[in-house]
């Protein structure tokens, strides 16, 4: 029998994250779901089936409305994967899964999800490849990561460190420069982005595990990002750099800095975040040499509606990210908000 609730109580959230450890990454979490209640007014439904006591499928799922970018359910809102967890026989919660869509009016549900191997979808739904993740394993002395890097790459990483760059990472103290940072850069990219309380909120929602990472040049901000840590795994969940430093190799010293803070705490893996098959950022990321994961994007359709395609690389997206572009950061700032909340 599957259960549907609205917030699980704090024994029944501690059955799931027993059982399963955090396979279903913050995503799932009471947490990440206030967070975003708080933000935006979306509600969460946990679907659960239960044996013998313990949960033995779960999926968390928001509501999204949006009067531009549509009417719909994730299992991770604003995040690359999480909130699944699924086992062989999957049909009953799926299809239970489609009752809620149907029953709330929803167009369309979206699975995001990491499988330890590549599973097909379940009849009813489409695997649609537009994303993969990254994952690198964290040596406890760096320096032998560096050695295995290409002599390209290896040389951009030791330049950066001569360019004046300067890391920190921390908490709530750096919760101004990070914004910042992050609001600038996406900007830069032609993308909005939250408002400040995102992170404030994220920093309290998720406490201690949520870490909030800066760059500075000579005083300036050059690159932000924000870190949620799960289990002996420290995630990307937002980093940029800005346009100005990336000649000096602002990205290579972000990362590198990144990969020898998480090593020296001792986290076992470091997920550089998702992107998009063919992207840029994917070569970038690539040049770490992480394992590349590609993602299970599930989606179920209503009649009559289309798969959507809520990604930079839609043609119809590219006048308005240009035009975004180009903007000045007040508009930016005060529209951001309003956009991003529908592209969950």
């Amino acid at each position: 029998m599957i259960q549907i609730q609205t917030l699980p109580s704090n024994h029944e959230y501690s059955l799931i994250t027993d059982h399963y450890g955090t396979l279903a990454g913050y995503p799932a979490s009471i947490g990440w779901a206030s967070l975003i209640q708080q933000e935006y007014g979306f509600e969460t439904y946990w679907l659960v089936e239960k044996v013998n006591g313990l949960p033995e499928q779960v999926l968390a799922l928001t509501h999204i409305k949006h009067p531009i970018f549509g009417n719909y359910l994730t299992s991770a809102p604003y995040g690359s994967y999480g909130g699944v967890l699924l086992n062989h026989s999957a049909t009953e919660i799926l299809n239970t899964a489609q009752e809620l869509c149907q029953t709330l009016g929803a167009h369309y549900i979206n699975l995001r999800f990491l499988a330890k191997k590549q599973v097909p979808p379940q009849i009813g739904w489409q695997q649609v490849d537009n994303y993969r993740t990254f994952k690198i394993d964290l040596d406890p002395d760096p320096e032998g990561m560096l050695a295995g890097y290409g002599s390209n790459h290896r040389n951009h990483v030791r330049k950066s460190l001569k360019k004046d760059f300067e890391y920190v990472l921390g908490g709530a103290e750096l919760l101004a420069d990070a914004y910042e940072g992050l609001a600038a850069s996406m900007h830069e990219l032609g993308s909005p982005y939250h408002r400040p309380s995102y992170l404030k909120n994220m920093l309290r929602e998720l406490a201690p595990n949520v870490r909030l990472g800066v760059i500075h040049h000579q005083g300036a901000i050059a690159g932000a990002g924000v870190f949620i840590l799960d289990g002996d795994t420290a995630i990307n969940l937002h980093a940029n750099v800005l346009r100005a430093y990336r000649q000096n190799y602002a990205g290579e010293f972000f990362y590198w800095s990144l990969i020898r803070d998480f090593s020296q705490q001792g986290f076992k893996v470091f997920d550089l975040g998702r992107s998009l098959v063919g992207s840029g950022n994917e070569v970038f990321k690539l040049k770490w040499n992480p394992a590349s994961l590609p993602l299970q994007y599930w989606y179920h359709t209503q009649p009559g509606y289309p798969l959507p395609n809520l990604n930079q690389k839609n043609p119809k997206f590219q006048l308005a990210i240009e035009t975004w572009k180009r903007l000045p950061a007040f508009a930016v700032r005060a529209m951001g908000p309003y956009l991003i909340n529908g592209i969950a």
